[in-house]
């Protein structure tokens, strides 16, 4: 199977024989080549107390993001992905309702470098909102109903910047009008309820970006909108990334946005990384049996033979986390399970090639049967 035909990706229009040539190419590919981390993570563990006992929500999870690169999360829900990136920034419940241990070291803009895990919350205070930011799923929850959208840019300007209220207020304005939005001032004076779904989104870009972070987290930000206000935030968010060289992580379950917008993907199962690769390899020869399942899972909406073939569904659901099967945890709903070999352990992150990680024993007889 040619998986990249499945994607809703880029074209390229390079003459009539180049009209369907795919453009995966990163946008900073050479850029974050020799770009230093930003961000550094190692051995990240997330877990809950519960009534029903602890909870492993993510387990051994390790990756990097470079200086304006963008690294893409992917997997269904409960996979773990956005508490990765809540455990990095300590937005999770304080100790002992959740624990996180691992390192993750950060580097801002100032040259300082911040170990994000186990640090005193008068430290990440000064780290959210200055050196990282995060742009939530939901707007109308994440924005105060009871504040203009003026005071909420504002505050973040005086508390990170030292602003006064003038200076904070033109600044304010002047990121409203980066981040697309028309009339600035007088949309300074609004309250969340009285912007659509599109601009409440650009106004918490504006909050993300205002004190031009190291890193900024975007958690599917466009799940909520429309297509054509998703197409505008994407192309948004590249502009603003080109522009501040800032490293993005990107949380989404739409591998037609990864293909857009992302470097390298991350894929997640049951809070563990299974497959991660530069975004090219990942979608044209992915090697482990759930990222197939994904790719596959996309409707191919410029083929005749979707209109004859059903559209294609992993079997089963993501385990509960409290009770993961032994071995590989996609081993339940994989069509290539071995018994005695697949859940005997949790397979190791092996090197299938330089820069593309696989979790999976099987993964070489998979490929070379495909």
């Amino acid at each position: 199977m040619n998986y990249s035909e499945v994607i809703p990706v880029r074209r390229v229009q390079a003459g009539a024989e180049a009209e369907n040539v795919l453009d995966l190419r990163p946008r900073h590919a050479q850029a974050t080549a020799e770009a230093e981390n930003i961000l550094d993570v190692r051995d990240l563990n997330v877990a809950f107390r519960t009534a029903a006992g602890t909870v492993q929500a993510v387990r051994d999870v390790s990756f990097s993001v470079r200086r304006g690169e963008t690294l893409a999360l992917v997997g269904e829900t409960s996979s773990g992905k956005s508490v990765t990136c809540l455990g990095l920034l300590g937005l999770t419940p304080p100790a002992p309702y959740c624990t996180i241990s691992g390192s993750a070291r950060l580097g801002a803009r100032d040259g300082k470098t911040y170990e994000l895990v186990g640090t005193p919350e008068r430290v990440m205070r000064q780290v959210r909102g200055g050196a990282a930011s995060v742009i939530f799923q939901e707007p109308m929850t994440s924005l105060n109903p009871v504040h203009t959208v003026g005071a909420q840019i504002c505050e973040s300007l005086r508390i990170h910047l030292g602003m006064n209220t003038r200076a904070a207020t033109d600044r304010a304005a002047e990121l409203l009008n980066q981040v697309g939005i028309s009339d600035p001032k007088r949309r300074l004076t609004n309250y969340p309820h009285e912007l659509s779904g599109g601009m409440r989104q650009r106004v918490m870009i504006a909050m993300a970006i205002a004190c031009e972070p190291s890193l900024l987290i975007a958690d599917e930000p466009t799940t909520a909108l429309d297509v054509t206000i998703q197409a505008q935030i994407l192309e948004l968010l590249q502009k603003l990334q080109s522009q501040t060289r800032m490293a993005m992580i990107y949380i989404t379950h739409n591998l037609g946005t990864v293909a857009e917008i992302a470097d390298r993907v991350m894929v997640m199962y049951a809070g563990r990384i299974v497959e991660q690769a530069d975004v090219v390899e990942l979608f044209t020869q992915p090697r482990h049996p759930y990222s197939r399942g994904l790719i596959h899972s996309v409707p191919r909406l410029h083929s005749n033979r979707a209109r004859k073939t059903p559209l294609f569904a992993i079997p089963g659901n993501v385990p509960d986390p409290a009770a993961h099967p032994p071995g590989c945890t996609f081993g339940p709903r994989c069509g290539h399970f071995e018994p005695g070999r697949c859940d005997a352990a949790v397979p190791d992150l092996e090197n299938a090639k330089p820069g593309h990680l696989v979790r999976c024993v099987r993964w070489p007889e998979i490929e070379g049967a495909a």
